[in-house]
């Protein structure tokens, strides 16, 4: 939005919201900023009528439910967590194509938010969903380029009305709403995480396994890149990850000859997230963060490769 002032639209969309809802409301609260800066909108318009409810889904960040417990508090949200790993691991067993993957957990999601609605009494579920979340969805005459999961993952029928407060705005926008908020700049400016989380960053079968495997790897690869941004290295990418391939290649550990997954490293620098260029990371960055990952995932990764496509032609995620 050309001139975009976050004050006014705080503004209009608490008023909005309140003179549109009528009762209680859940939220899809992940603790990214968008679903933050949702939430905290939401609660300034309705109080103690929202609940946010925390999914893990077992494909979430390394120590991330602690972590949003933590934060929730400090926002002053009314939080339930939520433990569906086992239900979410089962429903992708087997399932290979990205699509399947995204909308299965879309409607998984759903489901328990409808589940979670009726012990609440709740007849919205508010979602962070953002511009390009739906553009990429596709739809009408638009190609799809992948089904987010809060769009083209949807059920055709659900039983909860959808509140979605900055659906027009793009994730720099969110940002600043973010900022004028108050909420903590740890949170207004992290980096996206999808809402199927480690789920598409797996290519090929979700497996416990393979879960764990890319956990660490994401976990590694955020650490070194935030060390190195903090000790004046490089500049902070937009978003910056880790991927794990389906096929197997052969190292050496040692002496002994080993057979282990590939680790791709993935970088970009955007403002929106529509398009992205491939993040300039130091050579001395990358080796730093290849020689981690094979050496505390020595038994399963032997091979770690920097991805350097733009988008387009390539997406930000791999699936």
């Amino acid at each position: 939005m050309i001139g975009f002032k976050p004050e006014k639209f705080i503004e209009e969309a608490v008023k909005e919201i309140k003179n549109s809802v009528d009762g209680n409301v859940i939220i899809a609260w992940s603790g990214g900023v968008d679903s933050t800066t949702t939430s905290v909108l939401v609660n300034k318009a309705v109080g103690e009528r929202l609940l946010c409810i925390f999914v893990d889904t077992g494909f979430m960040r390394k120590n991330e439910p602690e972590r949003m417990k933590e934060i929730g508090k400090a926002l002053g949200l009314r939080i339930k967590m939520v433990d569906a790993k086992n239900r979410f691991l089962s429903a992708l067993k087997g399932v290979k194509d990205p699509e399947k993957k995204r909308k299965i957990c879309g409607e998984l999601f759903i489901r328990i938010f409808e589940e979670e609605a009726r012990n609440f009494e709740a007849k919205y579920l508010a979602q962070g969903t953002i511009a390009p979340d739906w553009i990429e969805s596709g739809g009408g005459i638009r190609d799809t380029i992948k089904s987010h999961h809060n769009v083209g993952g949807l059920p055709e029928k659900m039983g909860l009305k959808l509140i979605e407060p900055l659906r027009e705005l793009y994730k720099d926008e969110v940002r600043k709403v973010g900022k004028v908020l108050g909420i903590p700049k740890e949170i207004y400016t992290r980096q996206p995480f999808p809402g199927p989380g480690l789920a598409i960053r797996i290519v090929g079968e979700v497996t416990e396994e393979r879960v764990n495997i890319i956990r660490e790897a994401c976990a590694i690869t955020e650490k070194e890149i935030e060390s190195a941004v903090a000790e004046g290295k490089m500049e902070k990418p937009w978003q910056y990850f880790a991927v794990l391939l389906p096929t197997k290649s052969v190292g050496v550990h040692g002496d002994v000859r080993a057979y282990g997954y590939t680790v791709v490293i993935r970088a970009v620098d955007s403002i929106d997230g529509m398009s992205a260029a491939y993040s300039k990371i130091p050579h001395e960055v990358l080796q730093k963060i290849s020689t981690k990952i094979t050496n505390e995932l020595k038994d399963k990764v032997t091979r770690v490769v920097y991805d350097i496509t733009n988008k387009p032609p390539g997406t930000i995620e791999y699936i």
